[in-house]
């Protein structure tokens, strides 16, 4: 069994072979694809555990390449996202059915048709791990104050503006978000009555104290809302979820404090609105997924998964 680390160590180290191959000839790189997409086309080992990965694109991981293939190209799906990472590590059968943009209603409803039918689409009887990270964009709470904050924190005096015109929306949706997620968890154990199911929450995004306005022009006051009130109660929400379903809830929140977004290169794991490196901001990077699946790769190795 590897470690995610390990994994990650051997990515690395077929990256750098990958640049001296580049010199060889054009004939033995293609002896070289041919060779690889015949071992993608093997079947799993016999016995392999079935794990099936959902999710947004806190899970997908859009922006960090290379992407996974056979993907929906709407879905922004890296090959080292944490599903990815984690399969890998613990030798599970992937299937990784994660997507940019998807909310709770996209387990039952197709997201794109043709691409991406709905999540519960890759479940069934036989699937023995389940992991999900979803909620983020259920009523659009994620995208509306990522591009409303910021504009009303540039727009608008006051110690917590953003806070003062959101509240009562986020906390609306919240109430209302929080059935249909638990109803999902109960239909996940009617589908796959076999699995274990991990429900991964969110990571810390912005800091608990000052301020990176050339990362994130948001207050003082808002950054602190967003992390304290926003991101630990939607947390909170989703392990009492976990928790009154029978599913395991797989804390990311605490690992990632001091990397968010305001943190510079090397030490953060979300890339900030301004200058993201990865193109897709305020999302993880590759450090960032990699710790997600430290965190999902422990939980399920201590429930017995390995």
């Amino acid at each position: 069994m590897r470690t995610v680390t390990e994994v990650s160590r051997l990515t690395d180290n077929s990256r750098s072979s990958s640049r001296r191959r580049a010199s060889r000839t054009i004939l033995a790189g293609a002896l070289g694809v041919l060779a690889c997409l015949l071992c993608a086309a093997l079947p799993a080992a016999a016995g392999a555990v079935s794990y099936v990965a959902m999710g947004d694109s806190y899970t997908s991981g859009p922006g960090i390449l290379p992407y996974a293939a056979g993907a929906p190209s709407e879905c922004g799906q890296s090959s080292l996202n944490y599903p990815h990472l984690v399969a890998a590590a613990l030798e599970l059968t992937l299937t990784d059915v994660s997507c940019g943009g998807a909310s709770t209603a996209n387990f039952k409803i197709a997201q794109f048709p043709g691409s991406q039918e709905p999540q519960f689409d890759a479940l069934s009887a036989s699937t023995e791990v389940v992991s999900l990270g979803m909620g983020g964009n259920d009523h659009d709470v994620f995208g509306t104050l990522v591009q409303g904050c910021s504009e009303t924190d540039t727009t608008t005096p006051g110690k917590a503006p953003c806070k003062a015109k959101y509240e009562a929306f986020v906390t609306k949706s919240f109430e209302e978000d929080r059935v249909p997620a638990e109803e999902a968890l109960r239909e996940i154990k009617l589908i796959a009555p076999k699995a274990k199911v991990f429900v991964v929450g969110y990571p810390d995004i912005t800091p608990s104290h000052g301020t990176c306005p050339t990362a994130l022009p948001w207050t003082e006051g808002d950054l602190r809302w967003f992390r304290n009130t926003v991101q630990k109660h939607g947390n909170a929400m989703i392990k009492a979820g976990a928790k009154a379903n029978g599913a395991i809830f797989v804390d990311t929140f605490k690992a990632s404090e001091g990397h968010d977004l305001c943190k510079p290169v090397g030490t953060r794991w979300i890339e900030p609105l301004i200058n993201s490196l990865t193109g897709v901001p305020v999302h993880p990077n590759a450090a960032g997924e990699q710790q997600d699946a430290t965190d999902l790769e422990r939980a399920m190795s201590k429930a017995g998964i390995h």
